[in-house]
């Protein structure tokens, strides 16, 4: 999942059970739809993207900088937790507002379609609930 800076969700996709989290950043990021802004062209890709250890692979870094993508991804073995500790709360809020929904809590579907499709609907709604309060 790749959210914005207040937590709103972007980009959803669902994975297999053992994939590595590295391999699923690609598809995210180009799943993020363009974004209107008040000045200008509609902007296609996110400016900044703050990542854990998980994905500190240089295929993935040279990817992001190939876009045009700021990244601040912790790197194994030198860096600690602690500096993406700032950011990483907005993700945690939004799992746990997904969390909230009891038929992604447990998972009723048996088709991956129909689990996006109940994401989507999740995302959909925590968005519209963050946008009206």
């Amino acid at each position: 999942m790749i959210t914005e800076r207040t937590g709103l969700p972007l980009s959803v996709g669902i994975s297999v059970v053992n994939l590595h989290d590295s391999q699923a950043l690609i598809p995210l990021v180009k799943g993020v739809p363009p974004i209107r802004s008040r000045r200008g062209r509609r902007r296609r890709r996110p400016d900044k993207l703050h990542a854990d250890k998980g994905y500190d692979y240089p295929h993935l870094r040279r990817w992001l900088r190939g876009r045009g993508i700021k990244h601040r991804i912790a790197r194994k073995g030198i860096e600690t937790a602690q500096r993406l500790g700032r950011h990483r709360w907005t993700i945690e809020r939004t799992m746990s507002w997904l969390a909230g929904c009891r038929r992604l809590h447990r998972r009723y579907e048996r088709k991956a379609d129909h689990f996006l499709a109940f994401t989507s609907i999740a995302c959909t709604l925590i968005c519209y609930r963050r946008l009206v309060c």
